[in-house]
């Protein structure tokens, strides 16, 4: 990832199977928080609980932290990693 600062880096996280990784993907999220502006998680509402799950983050600096972290969590099976960034 090589964005500039001033970027605007969008991490978009697709869980499967919510119920068996949601946990692993909380812990990560956690030991990297300090690098996550903002955290928006969108899933199905209708009903049973849904068994996918789509995370949206807004992280406050690219670089090594934001690298390891996109690692770690495309290394969980089931959990897809994508970036976005708007650069200025």
């Amino acid at each position: 990832m090589t964005a500039q600062q001033t970027d605007h880096v969008i991490v978009a996280v697709h869980v499967t199977d919510r119920a068996r990784h949601a946990g692993e993907v909380q812990g990560i999220l956690t030991e990297y928080g300090a690098i996550v502006r903002t955290r928006l998680g969108l899933h199905d509402t209708t009903g049973a609980p849904s068994p996918n799950g789509l995370i949206l983050l807004e992280l406050a600096e690219s670089g090594p932290g934001a690298e390891a972290m996109i690692a770690k969590l495309a290394a969980i099976p089931g959990v897809e990693v994508q970036t976005i960034t708007f650069g200025h």
